[in-house]
């Protein structure tokens, strides 16, 4: 029985889908005008964790995510910049371009860290007109407003507004979250933004109130519904969506379909810390994944360091802490390449057991570390046969998305080879200070050198 804590509830419940066996599942997507750094692709690794539970499970699971290309700007408080407007002047490009750029690059790192591809991808750009279609409903049910610079969600018409993220709004002071300016009450927000000087901006369309681009909020009620439906099952995103982006999705959206609830579990994230502050784009980041790729740490290090914290703990990162995944996921390679080179086979009554308590602990909320123990406990038990224990770590790698597979040793390089066979050469003329001196230079690149009774092995470090 999969258990899922629901935001909404702040309890663990029983995951029922509206319609057996299907599960409507949209994600917020990264707003694309920069590179996504590893605080932002914690994100993306729970999601995908997420739906391979569902999958493993036996659940279809239909996945939308979006990206944002327009309508996000600097400001919860819909004031500022439009993140891509003001990407595409720093870059002196076009938005379109930088959009697409840093759409390309985000995918390529989920590819290098095993995300399961979205089975939509949906661009705020291009679905202004569903966008449009959505606040004119809001419109006609009486829940907007009109002022200067464009038109509001009065949240005052929902009596239940803020429920999820705990907001009291009677206790908000003006200017703390947001500034109250012409707006009638301080939590309400933006659905259609005008133009200051129409014809200025890159991205800008016209509407029934006048040329202008979407708010932030409304993209992803009009994307999910025209794809999910009115109603659907699993709404996920950053535990920073929760107060502000979240609460107004779905505010707008039970007032435009009339639906109680619109999405029936909400799930989040927590942040990735340095130093006990997260981690964001506007304090500068951390790393890439490509920039710890260059530092000698690849993708899936930092994944496997993501499957050891549960994902509504905050996970603190550092690079000692991205040393010791590196080191674990390591010794697990050479685990199963070791495994790979075996066939013996016995099947213990511990194998269904392994199986069971694995399951257990993903349906328990997606306890992820408890589940990598059980895949640890495995490759310990001097009972199992190599076969069976590879046939478990494919199995749970359904979920953790390693790769376990795919591993195998590495080809070596002709360069690498020669130095090898170099030291070698060396170690048998007892010529141990230039047998040093070359392993040092391997060590240097990359290379760990293991000298065996069957001759010497080498591993990536």
């Amino acid at each position: 029985m999969l258990k899922l804590y629901n935001t909404l509830t702040r309890k663990k419940e029983e995951f029922k889908p509206i319609m057996k066996g299907h599960v409507g599942f949209y994600s917020c997507g990264p707003t694309v005008y920069s590179f996504q750094h590893i605080g932002n692709l914690r994100s993306y690794i729970f999601n995908d964790l997420l739906k391979r539970v569902l999958l493993y499970n036996g659940f279809k699971v239909k996945h939308v995510m979006n990206y944002t290309d327009v309508g996000h700007l600097t400001s919860d408080a819909d004031e500022g910049e439009d993140k891509i407007e003001k990407a595409a002047k720093k870059e002196n490009k076009k938005a379109s371009e930088i959009a697409d750029f840093y759409a390309k690059i985000f995918e390529k790192d989920c590819k290098k860290l095993n995300i399961l591809q979205p089975d939509i991808i949906c661009k705020a750009s291009e679905h202004i007109k569903e966008q449009i279609e959505f606040v004119k409903k809001l419109e006609e049910k009486g829940y907007t407003y009109k002022t200067s610079d464009g038109i509001y969600f009065d949240t005052s018409k929902m009596e239940d507004y803020g429920n999820m993220g705990k907001i009291d709004k009677e206790g908000l002071e003006a200017g703390k979250r947001v500034s109250l300016g012409e707006k009638k009450n301080k939590t309400d927000f933006a659905l259609w933004k005008f133009s200051e000087e129409p014809g200025k901006r890159q991205q800008e369309w016209a509407s029934p109130w006048g040329i202008g681009f979407p708010g932030w909020h409304i993209e992803c009620s009009a994307m999910s519904s025209k794809y999910l439906g009115e109603q659907f099952d699993i709404h996920s995103g950053g535990e920073d969506h929760i107060q502000v982006h979240h609460t107004n999705e779905i505010a707008q959206s039970e007032c435009a379909f009339g639906k109680k609830p619109w999405v029936k579990y909400w799930l989040h994230g927590a942040f990735l810390t340095f130093k006990g502050e997260k981690v964001s784009k506007s304090k500068g980041g951390l790393y890439t994944i490509s920039e710890l790729d260059e530092q000698g740490f690849e993708p899936l290090s930092f994944r496997y360091l993501c499957l050891n914290t549960h994902y509504r703990k905050q996970l603190s990162f550092s690079l000692e802490f991205l040393e010791g995944a590196k080191n674990s996921f390591e010794r697990l390679k050479n685990i199963i390449i070791d495994l790979k080179a075996k066939k013996d086979s016995n099947k213990t009554k511990d194998f269904e057991k392994y199986k069971e308590k694995f399951r257990k602990n993903i349906d328990d909320d997606l306890n992820i570390p408890k589940a990598l123990a059980v895949l640890w406990d495995v490759l310990r038990d001097k009972e199992l046969g190599s076969q069976e224990k590879l046939k478990l770590a494919y199995d749970f790698d359904k979920v953790f998305g390693l790769g376990i597979k795919e591993m195998k040793e590495e080809e070596i390089t002709e360069d690498i080879e020669a130095l090898v066979n170099k030291r070698e050469e060396a170690r048998k003329k007892k010529n141990f200070a230039e047998a040093d001196k070359i392993r040092d230079e391997l060590s240097k690149k990359g290379i760990v050198l293991e000298d065996t009774p069957q001759g010497v092995r080498w591993k990536r470090a």
